[in-house]
């Protein structure tokens, strides 16, 4: 069920009226954000039906203000669309609001959250991530993964060249979907998955049904919801077909011999410390399962996701398309392909890819939990437990930070300060505070080759009988947001004079 066939069928969750039980609070707050009108059961679900939910939490904040308090359902939700707001919650309150709310789809495909993304903050959430860092994600790893990138780019431009050889429109977005996630599949399992088709569509899948609007995530004390919840028991199929497919991983990697120093990917390393006990909190298969899933799905969906919206913009606005390709060819000069070398001197391709982030972050809505009483933005009291959402989308789009922020403008990064590093609070493609995406170097070095790559070697045309303005810019829901349908176009070979 989508989120807006959620609200439109709320009149269903009225018969379930005396099922429901108004949550009791001990807790007296001192002055809580504001809030819109509610109604009876839903709260305020009605005020964002017409669209994604960051979009339709964008309409109410305009109205009300950059914090709101609302009753999502059963669920108290505080919603951030200001940048200084923003600044509080996830740098002057952390790690107040380092926790992480929960959702029937991430408590269900990432193993009871024990993986890293989605895991509450605690100790074993440190012990992951730092695991994770060391072993996969740490700069010096993430350049000993280029030989990884440069082989698998060269696939699909070899892919692609066929194609325009014979004049066929390709979909570029199931192109660049299998080049990440075979790098993320070489670099983390030291194999490109027998399985990854099928893991491919559970992640798609999982990420959509993760975003915490389903009608189980808004009702959780409805046990009759949650036994008949229909998108919970598709779930859990989902569940038991990943399962199938990680323990094939997880065995092969334990028949395997010891690797020499540094020849172990993060599988094994998981694997040794789960043997030799070296860790505070032991952990199991399933443990390392989430891992698994955790590194593909985060590898894979984010630098995905957003060489296909910069194609899908840079299709829309030729003038860029234009000036970035000059770029990239005048400082090849005529050499047969890009070298991860050659990516520093492009600066306007990296203006390109940080415009994409502005106006189509990955994760909309940021995803954070209030673990701590006493916690305040902007004056507001912050109720614990809430869930605490930061509209990076909204603010990507605010005229008070940005200048005609709706227009695809790459300059505007020209002579700025603003980095998505997590210290520009208006700009938070990886996040901000202590549950910074740990894995950003990993995710531009797999955007940024690719997407050099794809420029330089071909010209791109739409497919006859479509025209650029008509190229479908729909958003797909869930808690990552990548475009709905896949990007039809036509490459044509680009030959570099000597």
């Amino acid at each position: 069920m989508n989120f807006t066939t959620l609200v439109v069928v709320s009149s269903f969750i009225f018969l379930l009226i005396k099922l429901w039980k108004k949550p009791k609070s001990s807790q007296k707050y001192e002055k809580l954000p504001p809030s819109p009108p509610k109604l009876p059961v839903i709260g305020h679900l009605h005020h964002l039906v017409g669209g994604l939910p960051h979009a339709a939490l964008r309409r109410v904040s305009q109205k009300y203000g950059p914090v709101l308090h609302l009753q999502l359902g059963e669920i108290p939700a505080v919603v951030i669309s200001s940048r200084d707001a923003a600044k509080q919650v996830l740098k002057d309150q952390d790690p107040g609001c380092a926790g992480r709310p929960e959702s029937i789809g991430t408590k269900i495909m990432w193993y009871d959250y024990t993986d890293i993304a989605f895991s509450p903050y605690n100790e074993y959430w440190r012990q992951m991530r730092k695991i994770c860092i060391l072993e996969l994600l740490s700069a010096k790893n993430v350049k000993s993964f280029g030989s990884i990138r440069k082989e698998e780019v060269s696939r699909v431009i070899e892919s692609l060249r066929s194609s325009a050889r014979g004049g066929a429109a390709v979909n570029l977005t199931e192109k660049v979907f299998g080049l990440t996630s075979a790098i993320t599949c070489r670099a983390a399992f030291g194999e490109v998955l027998k399985d990854r088709d099928s893991l491919i569509f559970l992640l798609k899948k999982g990420v959509t049904m993760a975003g915490g609007f389903e009608l189980a995530d808004l009702f959780p004390s409805s046990k009759l919801l949650n036994i008949f919840s229909w998108n919970k028991l598709k779930l859990l199929r989902m569940r038991r077909r990943l399962d199938s497919i990680l323990d094939v991983i997880v065995a092969e990697h334990k028949l395997k011999q010891n690797g020499e120093f540094g020849g172990e990917d993060i599988v094994d390393v998981l694997i040794r410390m789960q043997r030799n006990g070296e860790l505070q909190f032991p952990i199991t298969n399933d443990n390392i399962k989430a891992v698994i899933f955790d590194m593909f799905s985060a590898g894979t969906e984010t630098s995905s996701t957003t060489m296909d919206w910069a194609m899908a913009e840079l299709m829309r606005n030729p003038r860029v398309m234009a000036k970035v390709q000059a770029e990239i060819r005048e400082a090849l000069k005529g050499k047969n392909t890009v070298e991860e070398s050659d990516l520093q001197g492009l600066k306007y391709l990296k203006l390109v890819v940080k415009e994409t982030f502005r106006l189509h972050p990955p994760i909309p809505l940021l995803p954070r939990a209030c673990r701590e009483e006493g916690v305040k933005v902007n004056g507001y009291s912050i109720p614990i437990n809430s869930k605490v959402m930061v509209n990076i989308w909204s603010m990507g789009r605010d005229p008070q930070y940005w200048d005609k922020p709706e227009s695809f403008e790459p300059e505007r990064f020209e002579n700025s300060a603003v980095d998505f590093q997590g210290n520009s609070f208006e700009y938070l493609p990886f996040g901000a505070g202590r549950r910074i995406c740990p894995g950003m170097n990993f995710g531009l070095a797999n955007t940024e080759l690719p997407l050099a790559q794809i420029l330089y070697h071909f010209d791109w045309s739409m497919p006859e009988g479509m025209t650029r303005g008509g190229i479908d810019m729909t958003e797909q829901e869930g808690i990552a947001v990548s475009r709905k349908n896949g990007l039809v176009l036509v490459p044509t070979l680009y030959s570099p004079s000597n």
